[in-house]
C-alpha cells in the first residue's frame, strides 16, 4: 500500500524555520500532485500549498514570501520550508497526495493523507 509520512515538526521561537518533509512510499508509480493543510485549534483546515509534478506551485496568500514548497522526484518526498514564523503559523501541518500506485497489478488513482506533524511557535 500507499501510505505518506511527515515530519519536521516542532517547537520555534516566533521568527524561526522549520522545514517539513512529506514522503510518500509504497508502489508509487507516479506522485501527481502533493497538498499541505494545516488545522490551528478550534479552526478550520486551510490549505497551505500544492506542487504538482509538472513542477506547478503555489502557497496561500497568509504564508506567501514566508513558505516555500520544492519536491524531491527521486525519492517522491515534498518540502515545505517555513520562514519567519509567527504565532498564528502554530498548526497541525498534514499533507495530501493524489497518487497513481501498483496496486493488484493495476494503476491506481489515490488520495492519500499523511498523520500530520505539529508546529509550535512560542517564545
Amino acid at each position: 500500500q500507499v501510505q505518506l509520512v511527515e515530519s519536521g515538526g516542532g517547537l520555534v521561537q516566533p521568527g524561526g524555520s522549520l522545514r517539513l518533509s512529506c514522503a510518500a512510499s509504497g508502489s508509487i508509480l507516479s506522485l501527481i500532485s502533493m497538498d499541505w493543510y494545516r488545522q490551528a485549534p478550534g479552526k478550520e483546515r486551510e490549505v497551505v500549498g500544492f506542487i504538482t509534478n509538472t513542477g506547478r506551485k503555489s502557497v496561500a496568500d497568509s504564508v506567501k514570501g514566508r513558505f516555500t514548497i520544492s519536491r524531491d522526484n527521486v525519492n517522491n518526498t515534498v518540502f515545505l520550508q517555513l520562514n519567519s514564523l509567527k504565532p498564528e503559523d502554530a498548526a497541525v501541518y498534514s499533507c495530501k497526495a493524489q497518487i497513481v500506485a501498483q496496486i493488484e497489478g493495476r494503476a491506481r488513482s489515490l488520495e492519500v493523507w499523511g498523520q500530520g506533524t505539529l508546529v509550535t511557535v512560542s517564545s
